[in-house]
């Protein structure tokens, strides 16, 4: 048996410095090179300790564009259609305005070709409608003053004879107080004569005489009377008159007004028309411009979305792709919320492209490779979908400028630069799980600090 749990040791009983490999390895002179190798070791562990360490915040993002109209975007159509031609490929250049696609109509209110000459015609129809009801308008005015001024004439006519007829009864009058007048001598005359007549100093026949003449003045009278009342009733008729011209007049005027108002609403009714009919015009004119979908912007035809000859879609359909030809190269990174307090507008930033050789060394920035240099343009102040905030970054004009291969939409890895700090200070942190230090520019610390 090999009898292992007994309690004998084997370098008790075998000396292994009697062999040759024993000899060459516990050599005295192999401990003092150790030594000196440990040594040698330590104090450069506690000088690489010391050294200098840039605090960095990693983040993952991609390539975009630094303004919204320069990023890829899909062409759509504001109308529901069926597509008729295509005049382009998939990655053709086309400039800003080009054709790239013919559709037509689907909806049945839009298939008559002449849509937009029948409308226009319409629109020729009412307007002429229109002035035709201005004209109207205008006759209707005229027939108004006309009215309003023949009522004036008959008007001042009937006041004259209003006061003719006054006139004429102050003149009866006056006519009737002297027929009075004369009736009071006559009836005097008469009684003297009859005194003298039955004295008889007066012969019969001038009694009769006087009495004829007192018959003669009491009829007179009584004409007179008569040619009074007559006058005052012609007075009672001239105001009667002057009622009924305004009256007629009035009920003229009001009817020639009635029509008048009659015409304008028609002719505001026209005008609406005209004008709704003018909408049209100008929508079926806007619409069938639609139906050529031209290029928004010069640039590049990413991807056919709807295919085909004959395809129907509805409206907002995305029809195309297309990136522009002409864009500022930016990215786009997301860093984490403990993070965010650490980045500032302005700062300093590493990037590596994916697919773009490069040595990363993410304390010492200066001795890495094919990382090249941004900084941070925007931050986004609501934290995205993805549960981190979105940073956008230009390129540093101060540093090389970025690869003129890279496109939109690959990848990148970032790296902001915050302090520098000794090596053993960041190996502590790391161990502890603490962030980096609150970080704040020194631009920004020296305005405060002027504050």
């Amino acid at each position: 048996m090999l009898n292992i749990s007994s309690h004998s040791k084997l370098n008790e009983k075998v000396d292994i410095t009697g062999y040759e490999a024993g000899k060459k390895v516990f050599h005295k002179r192999h401990y003092k090179q150790f030594n000196r190798f440990l040594a040698a070791f330590s104090i450069i562990v506690l000088i690489i300790l010391f050294l200098p360490w840039t605090q960095t915040i990693s983040g993952r993002g991609f390539l975009t564009t630094l303004t919204p109209d320069q990023r890829p975007q899909t062409i759509q159509s504001p109308i529901p259609g069926r597509i008729e031609k295509w005049y382009v490929r998939e990655g053709d250049f086309v400039e800003k305005g080009d054709t790239i696609l013919h559709i037509s109509e689907v909806k049945s209110e839009y298939f008559d070709p002449n849509l937009v000459e029948r409308t226009g015609q319409q629109i020729k129809a009412k307007s002429m409608s229109v002035i035709s009801y201005q004209e109207k308008v205008k006759a209707l005015q005229q027939q108004i003053g006309a009215l309003a001024q023949e009522r004036g004439l008959k008007l001042e006519q009937a006041k004259n004879k209003l006061l003719q007829s006054k006139l004429k009864v102050q003149s009866d009058s006056i006519d009737l107080e002297a027929a009075k007048t004369s009736i009071t001598i006559a009836q005097r005359q008469y009684d003297r004569v009859v005194q003298l007549q039955e004295e008889g100093l007066k012969a019969v026949t001038d009694v009769e005489e006087k009495r004829l003449k007192q018959q003669e003045a009491q009829a007179k009278l009584i004409s007179q009377e008569n040619k009074l009342l007559a006058s005052k009733n012609d007075v009672i008729n001239a105001q009667v008159e002057i009622n009924r011209v305004q009256a007629e007049y009035t009920d003229k005027i009001s009817k020639a007004q009635s029509d008048l108002f009659t015409a304008q609403s028609n002719q505001y009714d026209s005008e609406a028309q005209v004008t709704k009919l003018e909408n049209e015009y100008t929508n079926y004119e806007i619409r069938n411009s639609l139906l050529y979908i031209r290029a928004p912007q010069s640039g590049y035809i990413n991807k056919a979305i709807q295919s085909g000859i004959g395809e129907t879609f509805k409206e907002g359909a995305q029809l195309v792709g297309i990136m522009p030809a002409n864009y500022d190269i930016a990215v786009e990174t997301y860093v984490d919320p403990i993070d965010l307090p650490l980045i500032h507008v302005g700062e300093k930033v590493r990037i590596q492209f994916d697919g773009w050789p490069a040595i990363v060394f993410s304390g010492w920035p200066n001795v890495s490779y094919g990382t090249f240099g941004g900084k941070v343009v925007a931050i986004e102040t609501f934290i995205s979908p993805n549960g981190k905030y979105r940073v956008l970054l230009a390129p540093d004009e101060e540093e090389a400028p970025w690869p003129k291969d890279i496109r939109v939409g690959s990848g990148a890895s970032t790296l902001a630069l915050l302090e520098d700090v000794p090596i053993w200070f960041e190996l502590w942190r790391q161990l502890n799980g603490f962030p980096p230090n609150y970080y704040q520019p020194q631009n920004e610390s020296t305005d405060a600090k002027k504050k």
